[in-house]
């Protein structure tokens, strides 16, 4: 079995490349190889100073043991199997590793993932894959831009509502302590088409998506009682919008409290903002939802109801949902 080096053994070669000894000789000297004196000087050389240094030679061993310590635990196929069919899941690395911990699977950093998804594909000629490897590159979800909203959506009018501000919502909802606090918006389809009406409750996370028929306040008034009707429901957060003209419909209807956001101020309703940017990576900008199925949407809705949160110690918006409503 190969030996590392030593502190002691890189401080000798340090001290005889110093002295101007040849690496043959350093080599016979330690009782290694040629060619391990030549790898470990030429890899551990930097660029700013062009010479050996035994204490960042040390430092870079050890972080390269580190490392494959935590790629050698993707060695075992359950682990593996979990890694990659969560990555297919449209889970991140991150979620992966938290979640690995409830699952009793073991545990791996998400770095680690990077890692095993990366050293698929060959470091000479960009993009090449390994024989008999699978470039799991595509199931990496990218971040998009934020986007700051400086005016309304297009088609779309913004109304001083006669409503409650979010001003006067009760502080309650903000601690997020209780089931029942939703937030509420709409996801445009291509060409100002009918899109989807999105509820984020605020608590478990759990995410609805609905069809609605036409742009209508009457299409998202139906749209939101039918979901919400047999569901806890205290407070219901949108913006001003004209589809949200019926609120006191919905109020009547639900038994709940609508408040509006200020303007322009998509901030004020985070979740379900975030909540959207994820639907967005299954139904991008441009999507026509006319051309949508509903079984899709459910699909959709549950894929991303089933994936882990870190606010949620890692569970999922559906398993924190089902325990509250369990008590």
């Amino acid at each position: 079995m190969h030996k590392q080096l030593s502190v002691e053994e890189r401080e000798e070669i340090q001290a005889g490349l110093w002295a101007k000894e040849s690496i043959r000789s350093i080599a016979k000297r330690l009782g290694r190889s040629h060619s391990t004196i030549v790898r470990e000087v030429s890899k551990n050389i930097p660029v700013t100073q062009r010479r050996y240094t035994p204490r960042l030679a040390n430092e870079r061993a050890l972080d390269q043991r580190k490392s494959r310590g935590r790629t050698d635990r993707l060695k075992s196929e359950m682990i593996r199997q979990y890694v990659v069919s969560h990555l297919k899941e449209g889970w991140s690395p991150e979620q992966i590793a938290g979640r690995m911990k409830q699952d009793s699977i073991g545990f791996i950093s998400h770095e680690a993932i990077y890692q095993f998804v990366y050293v698929q594909i060959h470091r000479k000629g960009w993009g090449y894959l390994k024989p008999g490897k699978e470039d799991l590159r595509p199931y990496l979800r990218r971040k998009q831009k934020r986007r700051h909203h400086h005016g309304s959506r297009k088609g779309q009018r913004i109304f001083k509502m006669k409503g409650p501000s979010i001003d006067e919502r009760p502080s309650v909802v903000d601690l997020r302590s209780r089931i029942g606090d939703w937030e509420g918006d709409t996801v445009e389809s291509r060409d100002h088409a009918p899109g989807v009406n999105t509820l984020l409750e605020r608590k478990s996370g759990i995410f609805l998506v609905t069809k609605v028929a036409s742009k209508t306040s009457e299409a998202t008034r139906d749209a939101v009682i039918g979901r919400l009707s047999n569901l806890p429901v205290h407070t219901l957060t949108t913006d001003n919008g004209s589809e949200n003209q019926r609120w006191e419909e919905i109020e009547e209807s639900l038994g709940v409290d609508c408040f509006f956001a200020h303007p322009y101020r998509s901030s004020e309703r985070g979740a379900n903002e975030n909540a959207n940017g994820l639907l967005r990576e299954y139904f991008p900008k441009g999507t026509d939802f006319r051309e949508v199925s509903d079984e899709e949407i459910q699909k959709v809705e549950y894929r991303l109801n089933s994936r882990p949160r870190k606010r949620l110690d890692w569970k999922t918006p559906l398993e924190v949902w089902g325990g509250a409503l369990a008590c």
